[in-house]
């Protein structure tokens, strides 16, 4: 059987399914492939990653319609953020009032996205999505793309796009190489209930010998994610709860007081990735599988969304003008917007993250140094607030997000 469509998008993820709906009002016909069942694409299991989403993200989802699918009990504000090193109880303080907005931003729970993404894609008519399928065989040409499906199904499309993980097969069965760096190093994820109040403030510490992070919920529970060498991580991931609990609280100093697990934990490696080529004839890369980020900066999802943007706007406007959706000039446009988006922090976050995860002296010495300057220096201070906060030329206030 062969079908043929405008759009076909592999991967069901937010980014596959938010370019789809970014799409859905064109008159386009636009089709997503997915490896997982139409039943874990409806209700996705909670994976432990808390997504930090800046203004700019905010506005794009409202566009999207996927933010009013999200209830405000499942928002958390993030209004500031601190820095530690080591064991100083000294920090690196940024705050939203430097950011001129009421929150540096807002945390919701990967599987809340996903959930929105899906339901809005499966609202749209002009949107197809093939659950538990999988790609054999892509053939493409000046002229368009068919790929071949393993339930003998055979799908020709205009354009192709690959959305499919940082660990993208599309990318590479598109012949396009990335430069992949794998940290060596296991993340944990996991909710935790703690007496002392967050205030809705983010911590990112580059603790001697490991990393931890406390990303502010509602309430009094925080997404804990802790980094480490896999051997490391392997007994705290079988540790008993209350076990655990005790781990966790001493990892901490005890800073937030007894620790309590109250949910799951997953662990995931700690991998980036930056295709070499966005794009190629009639193929464009989007999400993490064109730049999948570290996440100590907490852009992943924003860059992604922000790529989505980019390009869904210059199909759009091909539509409006009759011209060819997939065009080598439209999609070159695309790769260089989207490279002048994300290459200047994929590169800093690299530095910072090597920097901080270094023991040797002088890395020590460097770390605390730029903690100390960075807090003396108010434009500083307002400039890495901005940067978190990406807030829109019209900012969205806290009585419209919530």
């Amino acid at each position: 059987m062969s079908i043929s469509t405008d759009i076909l998008i592999i991967g069901a993820g937010p980014a596959g399914l938010c370019l789809a709906s970014s799409l859905s009002e064109t008159g386009l016909k636009i089709v997503v492939l997915e490896r997982q069942s139409e039943a874990a694409l409806a209700d996705p299991a909670f994976d432990g990653r808390e997504i930090a989403l800046t203004h700019h993200s905010v506005q794009l989802m409202r566009q999207l319609g996927l933010w009013d699918r999200i209830t405000p009990k499942e928002i958390s504000a993030l209004r500031d953020a601190r820095v530690f090193n080591g064991t100083s109880l000294a920090s690196l303080n940024i705050g939203h009032d430097s950011s001129k907005q009421n929150e540096l931003g807002y945390l919701i729970a990967n599987h809340l996205i996903r959930k929105a993404a899906y339901e809005q894609a499966k609202s749209a008519p002009a949107i197809t999505i093939k659950a538990e399928v999988q790609v054999t065989n892509i053939l493409h040409d000046s002229h368009g793309v068919q790929v071949s499906l393993n339930n003998g199904e055979i799908i020709n499309t205009q354009l192709l796009i690959g959305a499919d993980s940082r660990y993208s097969e599309t990318r590479r069965a598109m012949g396009i190489a990335a430069d992949m760096h794998d940290f060596g190093k296991t993340m944990m994820v996991c909710v935790m209930e703690h007496p002392v109040a967050h205030e809705h403030t983010a911590w990112e510490w580059f603790d001697y010998g490991q990393t931890l992070a406390l990303l502010p919920m509602n309430g009094a529970q925080s997404s804990v994610v802790i980094t480490l060498t896999p051997d490391e991580m392997d007994p705290l991931m079988k540790m008993a709860k209350d076990d655990f609990n005790r781990e966790v609280t001493a990892r901490f100093k005890h800073r937030l007081g007894p620790m309590n697990l109250v949910s799951t934990r997953h662990a995931y490696p700690l991998v980036t990735v930056y295709a070499k080529n966005l794009v190629s004839p009639r193929f464009a890369l989007v999400g993490d599988a064109a730049v999948g980020m570290h996440p100590v900066t907490a852009h992943g999802f924003n860059f992604g969304l922000k790529g989505i943007d980019t390009l869904s706007t210059e199909i759009k406007n091909a539509v409006a003008s009759a011209k060819d959706i997939a065009s080598i000039s439209l999609l070159r446009r695309y790769e260089q917007a989207h490279r002048r988006d994300t290459k200047p922090l994929f590169l800093a976050t690299h530095a910072i993250a090597k920097l901080y995860a270094s023991e040797s002296a002088p890395a020590k010495f460097l770390r605390a140094s730029a903690i100390k300057i960075g807090n003396r220096i108010t434009p500083f201070k307002r400039a890495v607030a901005g940067f978190l906060a990406d807030a829109p030329s019209k900012s969205i206030s806290h009585s419209r997000i919530r």
